[in-house]
């Protein structure tokens, strides 16, 4: 009975707009995927040659085909009529999952993380990757998902951080932690610097600017040889030290080493593993610095300029200072986490600051929920987590990343926390009395 009903509803389908609909989808999926899947250059004795490989496109047609008309069957199944009904609806609507214990749960397996028995060297040293782009998500997410400032030059900010870093090291021979904080206070002094010029601009002009400005970051970066380096970078970054405790086989005369201290073996985990419980605590301050800033009248003058800015500024809030507000707040989170790259990496140089980069932290925020601090710590695990544990798949883990954008988009088209609670709720205060009312005009 079952199949019966199964084949009727998709029966239906064969001469309704569905059919239609996913043989097009299929269609433009194979002109869309023959130039990225069907090409392929092969070595061969008398040089390069360009192979097809049409099976992979008939694969992509496919499957786009097939899902396609599945979106427009399944819902007529029988079985899913509840999903329809009234009740239903009102369940679904108000079905919320609980952001603390989600957010509490997910603190606690970062904490266990690098003690799992499952957990190895290359598993922590992609969850570090994966919080410095959970900082950096969070400095942008002050910017558009709260201030609501589409800016796609952020990652200039986190090149300064890291360049602060390694030039501070270099001419003036000041440590980690001595330039932590003078790397996010040079980003926040860069996030005035753009801010000023753009006070009067919004929307797709605000994104012009913001993309120039980093470009025009990257261009001196890669052009400044004396400062910079050039193309070939800055080498030599020094690590974090543990209170001045070197992560190192041996100690300079008179030193002791981390291992000495504490009168262990030395290995090359502890400096992986205080790396990771760096950046954790960095993110988790960051949130919850981002997360009481909301709760003060400066975060809930960010959320009025996002919602509507003449009406923000009817109500005596000052624009001006709101958006430099902005702007100086995320390009610290930046800094900061520019700085904490260079220590982690021990080079950098302008490749690793390209727009790219700017994209896919702009692509965690937008896809994790405007405004959510856990849906961009979930968007920052699935769309940077992603590409790492497909690197054996070679040029294809860029599709999978392409994939998972898509998906999320289709299945949460608001963000992977969609619904965000509003900072301040307006109590249902009871009206006041008719002579209290009279007693209190003029």
């Amino acid at each position: 009975m079952w199949r019966l009903r199964v084949l009727a509803a998709f029966h239906e389908l064969r001469d309704c707009a569905a059919l239609r609909d996913a043989g097009r989808a299929g269609g433009i999926a194979a002109v869309l995927a023959f130039p990225i899947l069907g090409f392929r250059l092969a070595d061969s004795p008398q040089g390069l040659r360009l192979e097809t490989r049409f099976s992979w496109v008939v694969f992509a047609a496919a499957a786009v085909f097939i899902a396609r008309l599945m979106h427009h069957g399944l819902h007529r199944l029988p079985g899913l009529a509840f999903a329809r009904a009234p009740g239903f609806a009102n369940i679904a609507a108000r079905a919320r999952f609980s952001e603390p214990s989600t957010y509490a749960a997910l603190i606690v397996f970062a904490v266990l993380l690098p003690w799992l028995p499952f957990t190895g060297r290359n598993t922590v040293d992609r969850a570090t990757l994966i919080l410095i782009y959970v900082m950096l998500g969070t400095g942008l997410n002050i910017v558009v998902g709260l201030a609501g400032l589409l800016d796609l030059g952020y990652v200039a900010f986190y090149a300064v951080g890291a360049y602060s870093y390694a030039l501070l090291w270099q001419n003036f021979g000041l440590s980690f932690w001595e330039c932590l904080p003078l790397a996010g206070a040079l980003a926040a002094g860069f996030g005035l610097a753009l801010g000023f010029p753009v006070l009067r601009l919004r929307g797709d002009y605000l994104a012009i600017v913001t993309l120039g400005f980093g470009e025009i970051v990257h261009v001196i970066l890669l052009n400044w040889t004396p400062v910079t380096g050039g193309p070939n970078g800055i080498a030599g970054i020094p690590r974090p030290t543990f209170f001045g405790l070197p992560f190192a086989p041996s100690a300079p005369e008179g030193g002791k080493t981390f291992a000495d201290y504490f009168g262990i073996a030395f290995s090359p985990l502890h400096r992986i593993y205080f790396l990771y419980y760096l950046i954790l605590a960095m993110a988790l301050i960051g949130a919850a610095l981002v997360w009481r800033l909301r709760r003060l009248p400066l975060g809930r003058a960010w959320e009025a300029l996002r919602e509507d800015e003449i009406a923000c500024q009817s109500l005596g809030l000052n624009p001006t200072i709101i958006k430099l507000s902005a702007f100086a707040l995320g390009a610290m989170f930046a800094g900061f986490a520019g700085a904490f790259f260079a220590a982690r990496q021990g080079f950098i140089s302008p490749e690793s600051f390209t727009f790219i980069e700017s994209a896919i932290i702009l692509s965690i925020v937008v896809l994790g929920g405007m405004g959510s601090q856990l849906g961009l710590t979930l968007a920052a695990i699935l769309l940077v987590g992603l590409p790492e544990w497909f690197r054996d798949l070679a040029e294809y883990r860029m599709l999978a990343f392409g994939a998972a954008m898509v998906l999320v988009m289709q299945w949460r088209p608001k963000g992977l926390a969609q619904r965000r609670a509003p900072t301040v709720r307006l109590g249902n205060a009871p009206a006041p009395a008719p002579a209290q009312a009279m007693a209190e005009a003029p």
